[in-house]
């Protein structure tokens, strides 16, 4: 009787083992007492929640219930990426080259962004406020993070993989008011957090493309970062949903990443381990656990502040990386591997087929012998490839960035890098802004005038990016000019295409009043207004009212679009409300600006690529779409390729520019 009682003393702490790891499995009694019943095989989750007392049914909805048992029975993985310390410290770049590392394994992978912020998308917010808005194949608005990973883990993302406060509030105050929730007070804890947690499973579930493919594929892993600062009051509901979520998939199937800072003070010099020991101890006071710490810092981590780090926290020496400055982000996800956090993840998530089930070792006695044997992928040693070649230019080329804002334009320059890459050039930004070009802007000094021109014709190419707003403007369209009729390689970008139209207009048409109707009215009808507003267009809402998302383009045959591109059609992205007035292309067209790309919608057939013509200049480019969006490291956007090659080219033929 006394090993009778033990066993069932035992009972309920195998079974909740069990649980833990994902699934229960049969705990049987020995033969010796037959009257007892072998327990059932197949306890799901929640049935295990339930024989720790009370009826879970009640406090979990049975659409979580449903996700999280498909995610266990899937064997899908979550990896949470969060920091601490400081916010912009790397989350973003991390949770990229652990994607690429998972890349390489052969897995596929997704990714979803938490913003912690009231704004149900980026949409409507200033790129000094957040920086750029990065804008997706469904016309989602996202945070620029969503570029970081696109452009790593070569895959189009949805709107749904970037998750705001106000996205989850705004859909539970709507199921609330559709009565859902009826007869019950609607809480954080549990009716936000259970949003959170069901739409991390949805986004985890999700099929996704990769980049340049028609056919979608359901997700191994998904990579998720929790934007901000451990410990605002902001992050909070979010926290907790990643806490309980955890418990309800299983320790094997969730990991934590915590990106911290180790920086460097005194005399001599000493790497301070103590902004990363309180941020560990803030986190699990906050019920989450590190499994893995990224250590941020300008040199690699010596090893007894690994030491002291890992005494602190609980988290074994070799799971803590380096994450040190480097020559060029390509080489983050070569330095994970050199410490092989591949293998480590592989065997703290028990990813098939790498992981050995038959071995006793912790997760972290995986840090010399790489297992996934990634370092011999072709993808490694592409990305290895890449890395060296940013590091080893033949020559430079210096492009000019005339734009509202200064230091913005990050796809842009993401952009321009890859192209330099292909093109064997090391990248030089000129940031100029664009009401210092313009002599009549009362806020700019003539010191400011004559150093911005000064700059910009020592560029070897010029980009004027895309913007909202009246500032700036006639700056632009001067630097437009100049790239023309000095025949200085040019790339404009949606309004750095309506800008072209308008100085074409001025310049070569003769029509001095000219302009776009978005910031001048009264203007001479199928004339004057060169820009006009789209007819579907919403003037009284502003946010995710554009003109957004993927479109087509149909290319001219002779083009140089089509040159580039290779393709007589084309699909990039769009974020517009205003476009070239069609009435007046057929002028256009026969002083010599070409509409080589257009688009036919619902709507009427829409502009979308000018040029002029290669033996009026070298390289005069401009499109309607944003070609930033869909350049990749190892593919860039052929527009962009196009400038650089050009850019190249006249920079060979007039060595003193």
């Amino acid at each position: 009787m006394k090993s009778l009682a033990l066993y069932l003393f035992l009972l309920p702490f195998a079974v909740l083992a069990d649980g833990i790891s994902g699934k229960a499995q049969r705990f049987a009694f020995p033969k010796k007492y037959p009257h007892v019943k072998r327990i059932s095989t197949d306890l799901s989750n929640y049935e295990l929640l339930q024989l720790r007392g009370g009826d879970q049914a009640d406090i979990i909805p049975e659409s979580l219930r449903m996700l999280v048992d498909d995610a266990v029975d899937a064997d899908r993985k979550i990896i949470v990426v969060t920091g601490g310390v400081l916010s912009g410290i790397g989350k973003g770049v991390t949770a990229s080259s652990i994607g690429v590392l998972l890349r390489a394994m052969g897995l596929r992978v997704t990714a979803l962004k938490i913003d912690p912020y009231l704004n149900v998308d980026a949409g409507t917010m200033s790129p000094f406020e957040h920086g750029e808005v990065f804008v997706l194949d469904d016309g989602g608005e996202t945070d620029l993070d969503l570029g970081n990973y696109e452009r790593f883990l070569s895959v189009s993302l949805t709107k749904e993989s970037n998750l705001s406060t106000g996205k989850i509030y705004q859909s539970v105050i709507d199921r609330e008011r559709m009565g859902d929730y009826l007869g019950k007070t609607v809480q954080v804890v549990p009716h936000i957090s259970d949003a959170i947690q069901e739409w991390i499973l949805r986004v985890a579930k999700a099929p996704v493309a990769r980049f340049g493919a028609s056919k979608k594929e359901t997700p191994e892993i998904c990579i998720i970062e929790l934007g901000g600062t451990l410990g605002d009051i902001e992050s909070m509901p979010f926290v907790e949903a990643l806490r309980q979520l955890q418990e309800q998939v299983g320790y094997k199937n969730m990991c934590f990443v915590h990106v911290s800072l180790v920086p460097v003070l005194g005399s001599p010099s000493e790497q301070k381990t103590k902004p990363t020991q309180h941020s560990v101890a803030q986190m699990r006071q906050l019920g989450l656990t590190p499994d893995f710490i990224a250590c941020r810092g300008k040199q690699p981590l010596e090893a007894s502040a690994k030491r002291k780090i890992s005494m602190f926290s609980s988290v074994p020496q070799n799971a803590i990386i380096s994450i040190h400055d480097v020559s060029n982000i390509y080489r983050v996800p070569l330095m994970m591997m050199e410490q092989n956090l591949s293998s480590m993840l592989v065997h703290r998530l028990r990813i098939k087929p790498f992981y050995k089930t038959n071995t006793a070792q912790k997760y972290s006695a995986y840090d010399e012998h790489d297992i996934t044997n990634i370092s011999k992928s072709q993808l490694m040693k592409d990305w290895t490839a890449l890395a060296d070649s940013v590091d080893s230019p033949e020559g430079k080329c210096v492009i000019a960035m005339v734009g509202k804002y200064v230091d913005q334009d990050l796809s842009v320059v993401k952009a321009l890098t890859h192209s330099a890459i292909a093109t064997k050039q090391r990248l030089e930004i000129e940031w100029i802004v664009a009401s210092d070009l313009d002599a009549n802007d009362e806020n700019t000094s003539k010191e400011a005038y004559d150093d911005a021109w000064n700059r910009l014709k020592k560029c070897d190419g010029v980009v004027v990016p895309g913007g909202f707003g009246l500032r700036g403007f006639e700056g632009k369209v001067e630097a437009i000019k100049y790239a023309r009729e000095s025949k200085t390689p040019f790339l404009g970008i949606c309004l750095g295409m309506q800008a072209s139209v308008v100085e074409y207009c001025r310049s070569i048409l003769k029509r001095p009043n000219a302009h776009s109707s978005e910031f001048k009215e009264e203007l001479m009808e199928d004339i004057e207004d060169a820009i006009i507003f789209m007819p579907e267009g919403d003037r009284e809402r502003m946010g995710g009212t554009m003109r957004l998302g993927l479109r087509e383009t149909v290319l001219r045959e002779g083009s140089i679009a089509h040159k580039y591109y290779g393709h007589n059609k084309v699909n990039e992205r769009h974020r517009h409300r205003y476009e070239v007035n069609p009435a007046v292309v057929p002028d256009l067209e026969a002083a010599g600006l070409h509409f080589v790309g257009r688009n036919t919608d619902s709507s009427g057939e829409r502009m979308e690529i000018i040029e002029l013509d290669e033996s009026v200049h070298p390289y005069f480019v401009a499109s309607q779409f944003h070609p930033e969006f869909t350049s990749r490291p190892e593919k860039p956007n052929p527009l962009f390729l196009g400038l650089l090659e050009a850019s190249k080219n006249e920079n060979v033929a007039s060595p003193s520019s």
